[in-house]
């Protein structure tokens, strides 16, 4: 009973054992409690309760039948919060193909179907059902690249404002921890829901009153008349998210967008990770395993955001484009409470982060950062006045490599091979690989690569070449394993024949393949729907039906027609 008072409580048993009357914040969540600081959901609730509030967190309430899960706390005091976890439900529930997946990862025993599809509007239209007079403030990363009108992949159409489809009162985008606390404590003080809360979003009521510096969006009805408008609608708010902080509004019918929050600072990183998690699932699900726990429970997150800026990807604009990272000696807090967890034997499955080989780079010059709305740091080129120092990440592998608790410390996570050094390769390849260096050059074609921001091929086989170096030098016999996706915008079947070719002559056998999924408010997926580079409004050609999608795919696997 006391270990359960270790966790942030769910029912109302686990409220007695805390003598708590009320409850301040409830938080329902698409997915099972991971209390640890790779959790969405955990995070926000771990940054509540440190600021003094009582938060309950309910994960896969059942949302059939009486809603007995949504009504079992009652009324918080003060809001309910509602995330459909750490990924977007359609993703999470769809293949590319758009057929139903058969597990899920984020579930125990990755038994698919605990959450519906579209979950944050169905949590929170519940939720509205039961209890219309109390906010519902919406958050996580489905509700984040929803937040304006955005192209549905599993609709094929255009849909508004998840705020509008939801009906919720608040919507936090990007990363939360300081909005839910500014949030909670205006809430708190004013009992209204406020509507100046930097990095959130709301629907007003009233006619909008525009200020200087706001930027109005082309409305969800032009959105849909003309593909060209809602191309146009994305390159501004890329172009907004791509800045070290936007300072304008954007406003699109009577949705409005506020600007964001600077970038947390180290320090602000660390307190967040050294909040008491406990680095385990909720103890309801002993005897059960979550895949995504499996994943991440001896692996260690070292910085967020990315300066990549890859079309299909929606890290720099959830994240941000700004590197955030944490200090070395919060780093090593963590793997020493990693070392104290059960069945822990020694091994770090990842010292890494959205690109592992970013920590702590920056601009040389802030003032140039401040100007700057470019999507990527590294293409066409690697920016000048990007600071490329590896000195701080070797210092932490080496350290790490030193400790007595650690046999040996993974990088799982993605590196980018354009950022590279002789000296971090070296160190990676030799100490850090488990016989197999997992890297994504997506494609070999340069006119598909330059869509995707990606580095071109070129750079690619140069790596290779690095790496099969070092790997001869060090008497070793590791493996380089390729990403690739089809059907991306503007990759044709004579690209993908190109592709294949090029696979072929290298003996490989691809494993890790992709056919192109459109998600939610990025470059590629506005692409995909309108036929338009935003940039430059130039044409793209797009392989859109089943059938030329799966032409596309096929190409991975000429091995298999001989």
């Amino acid at each position: 009973m006391k270990y359960l008072k270790l966790y942030l409580p769910g029912t109302k048993k686990e409220l007695e054992l805390r003598g708590w009357e009320y409850v301040d914040v409830i938080l329902f969540s698409g997915d099972a409690y991971i209390d640890h600081p790779q959790s969405g959901a955990a995070v926000i609730g771990r940054v509540l309760e440190a600021a003094g509030f009582r938060v309950a967190l309910v994960p896969q309430p059942d949302w059939r039948g009486d809603h007995r899960d949504f009504t079992k706390l009652g009324r918080p005091r003060l809001f309910f919060a509602v995330t459909s976890g750490a990924m977007d439900s359609m993703v999470n529930h769809y293949t590319a193909a758009k057929r139903l997946r058969s597990d899920d990862a984020f579930t125990a025993d990755g038994i698919a179907g605990r959450r519906p599809d579209r979950c944050t509007e169905v949590y929170t239209r519940i939720i509205k059902q039961h209890y219309p007079d109390v906010p519902v403030v919406i958050g996580g990363i489905e509700a984040s690249m929803r937040r304006l009108t955005h192209y549905d992949y599993w609709e094929d159409a255009l849909r508004p404002s998840i705020l509008v489809s939801s009906g919720a009162d608040l919507l936090i985008y990007g990363m939360g921890e300081k909005a839910i606390r500014q949030i909670a404590d205006q809430i708190n003080t004013t009992g209204q829901v406020p509507h100046d809360v930097p990095q959130t979003a709301y629907v007003s009521h009233a006619p909008v009153i525009e200020q200087e510096g706001d930027v109005r969006l082309y409305g969800f009805e032009e959105a849909k008349r003309d593909k060209r408008k809602h191309a146009e609608n994305f390159r501004i708010i890329e172009t907004e998210s791509n800045r070290v902080q936007s300072v304008v509004r954007l406003i699109q019918d009577r949705v409005i967008v506020n600007p964001p929050y600077a970038p947390l600072t180290t320090e602000e990183l660390d307190a967040i990770y050294d909040l008491p998690f406990q680095y385990m699932p909720h103890p309801k699900y002993d005897g059960h395993r979550i895949p995504a726990y499996e994943m991440i429970r001896f692996s260690v997150c070292m910085h967020r955001g990315c300066f990549g800026g890859c079309s299909f990807c929606t890290i720099s604009a959830h994240q941000g484009k700004q590197i955030v990272s944490r200090s070395k000696d919060s780093i090593l807090r963590q793997i020493h409470k990693i070392s104290e967890l059960p069945d822990y034997k020694g091994y770090i499955s990842d010292l890494g982060g959205p690109s592992a080989n970013m920590y702590r780079m920056e601009g040389k010059d802030k003032r140039i950062c401040a100007r700057c709305t470019k999507a990527s740091c590294l293409q066409p080129v690697i920016c000048p006045n990007l600071k490329v120092d590896f000195a701080p990440i070797l210092d932490i592998y080496r350290t790490v490599d030193h400790l007595p608790y650690v046999k040996k410390a993974f990088v799982g996570s993605g590196i980018r091979y354009d950022l590279m050094s002789e000296d971090y390769a070296r160190q990676v390849i030799t100490r850090h690989v488990s016989g197999r260096l997992k890297v994504a050059p997506e494609h070999t074609e340069d006119r598909v690569v330059k869509l995707m921001r990606k580095p071109t091929w070129k750079t690619y086989m140069a790596f290779t070449e690095l790496f099969n170096r070092i790997n001869r030098e060090a008497g070793l016999n590791q493996q380089l394993i390729p990403y690739f996706i089809s059907s991306h915008p503007g990759c044709t079947n004579e690209d993908m024949r190109a592709l294949a070719a090029w696979t072929q002559k290298m003996h490989y056998r691809p494993e890790q393949v992709q056919d192109f999924t459109p998600t939610p408010m990025t470059l590629s997926t506005t692409m995909f729907y309108t036929g338009y580079n935003p940039y430059t409004m130039e044409k793209v050609f797009v392989a859109k039906s089943a059938e030329e999608k799966k032409k596309q795919n096929s190409y991975f696997f000429w091995w298999k027609k001989h």
